[in-house]
């Protein structure tokens, strides 16, 4: 998902989104993020292009801010989308001045916080997550012995 308008001819550019301190100039999009929504945001719009399109919408916008001010892989889009990304360089691609390129690698999208409130605090959801899986492993191992 690269795109740019150039404003002058025989001008190369690379295009990226400067956002966190990264240089963004790809999307990748994992399978478990692609599933995730489907189940979880727009089962309709499936497909990796729509989701790219609509990511590089919102990082031009300026809507995609971090959920956290010190962790730098939960992102929060419009105030309500909860996903996890994360960043690496793209190898041999720099811009104009030679710092390097990043592409941003969605992992997974949690949900929406207006859908599922739980969302608001991911510290209390993911221990309560963890504890909730933990008590059912419990509960299997005592089943089957």
């Amino acid at each position: 998902m690269k795109d740019k308008i150039m404003n002058r001819w025989s001008t190369y550019e690379p295009f990226y989104v400067p956002f966190n301190g990264y240089k963004v100039a790809d999307i990748f999009i994992t399978s478990h993020a692609l599933s995730r929504w489907e189940e979880r945001v727009d089962a309709d719009s499936g497909g990796i292009e729509p989701i790219c399109d609509f990511l590089w919408a919102k990082l031009k916008a300026g809507c995609v801010q971090p959920y956290y001010t010190n962790e730098k892989d939960v992102y929060l889009i419009d105030d309500d989308l909860v996903m996890v990304a994360e960043f690496s360089e793209i190898k041999d691609e720099t811009d104009i001045a030679g710092n390097p390129l990043h592409k941003m690698i969605v992992v997974t999208f949690l949900g929406k916080v207006s859908e599922d409130i739980q969302l608001r605090d991911l510290k209390a959801y993911y221990s309560w997550l963890r504890h909730s899986r933990r008590m059912t492993l419990v509960k299997h191992g005592r089943k089957h012995r």
